[in-house]
């Protein structure tokens, strides 16, 4: 009878954990979360909005895209484009040559806005790794803690970035975002997300975008700083005159 008692409660521990590995497996939320925020549409669109005094355009066509930023700079028209293979800056219509370095920064300045534009698609790349971390509440509101870091091979530039992602459990939608950088002295950033729009079945928010008063704050301790009022508010992150085509 004891033996057939412990047979049952291993039974039992075991099938919970099957069960809890598959609710709170990160691929599978992130995976709902694209899909609820426009995903499949994103996929094969064309996206037009301004972004501080830039007008930027993404096209996207399963897999390829090219992604646009023009903006006047001292009566020039400057036009950058970033497609999978290259990037390329025109000034007054014409292509001008740049260094490395000049190319890679204006390069990483593009695929950013365009990259944070559609959160969380893109999470589903290659280069992308996801770990689930924890289920937390934020004003009392519950979410998937999910960790993203990025393969060296494939994973651009700042593939030593690392992202977390806050997914409401019930919406399923990416309420906050944080990150750690390393370019220009590094820094950490803390985003929640606001002013939530479809468009033609894709959700764009805006951003209230904060840094930890104390330097030396963990990333993963972001959200507890945030909820006692220890971060700091240095911008706003609105896209205006969206279109979806």
């Amino acid at each position: 009878m004891y033996k057939y008692l412990i047979f049952l409660l291993i039974v039992v521990v075991s099938c919970q954990k099957r069960s809890s590995d598959v609710i709170f497996n990160a691929q599978d939320i992130v995976n709902k979360s694209i899909t609820i925020s426009g995903g499949n549409k994103i996929n094969n669109s064309t996206l037009i909005f301004k972004f501080r005094d830039k007008k930027y355009k993404a096209f996207r066509r399963f897999g390829n895209f090219q992604f646009e930023r023009s903006f006047i700079e001292e009566e020039d028209t400057i036009i950058d484009i970033l497609d999978n293979n290259k990037f390329e800056r025109f000034v007054n219509y014409e292509k001008v040559e740049l260094a490395d370095s000049t190319r890679i920064k204006y390069s990483n300045a593009v695929n950013s806005v365009h990259y944070f534009s559609v959160l969380p698609y893109g999470l589903n790349a290659e280069a992308v790794n996801k770990k689930y971390i924890d289920t937390i509440r934020i004003k009392g509101k519950k979410y998937h803690k999910i960790e993203v870091t990025f393969n060296k091979q494939n994973g651009g530039d700042d593939f030593d970035d690392v992202f977390i992602y806050w997914i409401n459990t019930e919406t399923h939608k990416v309420d906050y975002l944080a990150y750690e950088y390393h370019v220009n002295e590094g820094g950490k950033r803390f985003r929640e997300a606001y002013n939530e729009r479809i468009i033609d079945s894709i959700r764009f928010v805006d951003y209230n975008n904060f840094k930890p008063i104390d330097k030396e704050a963990s990333l993963h301790s972001l959200d507890q700083l945030f909820e006692a009022k220890q971060l700091k508010l240095l911008s706003k992150i609105e896209l205006d005159s969206i279109e979806v085509k």
